[in-house]
């Protein structure tokens, strides 16, 4: 081999691992996270990127993660998912009411949510084995449960004759929290069912 044929191929060798690790840095897996306030979401957050580290995932070292924060108003929650799209975020971490909108902006990217009162009643999945499509998440089954706080309300106040329940209803988990309740109270014959 030629001197000058060594030097190329030497020096090419050793600008290898600087390519490769460029490559590396250029790309990190990338999650997008959203909600509703920074303040609000701090200890899930914190507990969120805790759960990461243990998994070997260090922020900005292996992993990015895109904060958005929908500041208690709905009609943002397009635009952040139109950005995460506009990003390729590989996935995308929310809570139960930015599902639907998030999901009219994606079939592809996976959107796990948090914290799910009823995601089968609630449109967000198929059915709780077989979520199909690109949702999942954990479920607190409120809807489930709903009745049952009512039966131990009964019993806390034998004599309760109205009930009033607050929710949003613009939200579909409180519609249907509601309409459980609402059952189960004609059910104990509670009496009137306000809402």
């Amino acid at each position: 081999m030629k001197r000058r044929e060594f030097i190329t191929l030497f020096g090419g060798a050793a600008a290898w691992p600087l390519a490769a690790r460029a490559q590396q840095q250029a790309k990190l897996p990338t999650v997008g996270f959203t909600g509703t306030d920074a303040s609000l979401w701090s200890s899930w957050m914190a507990v969120f990127a805790q759960r990461l580290r243990e998994l070997g995932w260090i922020e900005g070292r292996t992993i990015a993660i895109e904060y958005r924060w929908n500041e208690g108003r709905p009609k943002r929650i397009a635009e952040i998912a139109a950005e995460f799209v506009r990003l390729k975020v590989d996935v995308i971490v929310t809570n139960a009411i930015a599902v639907p909108t998030l999901r009219q902006a994606t079939e592809v990217i996976p959107i796990v949510f948090a914290l799910g009162p009823d995601p089968v009643g609630g449109g967000l999945v198929a059915s709780l084995t077989r979520p199909g499509g690109n949702v999942t998440g954990l479920s607190i089954q409120s809807t489930d449960t709903a009745s049952k706080r009512l039966e131990l309300l009964r019993e806390v106040v034998p004599g309760l004759r109205r009930l009033a329940v607050m929710a949003n209803v613009g939200f579909p988990q409180g519609v249907l929290e509601m309409g459980a309740q609402r059952t189960s109270g004609r059910t104990l014959r509670c009496g009137r069912c306000t809402r």
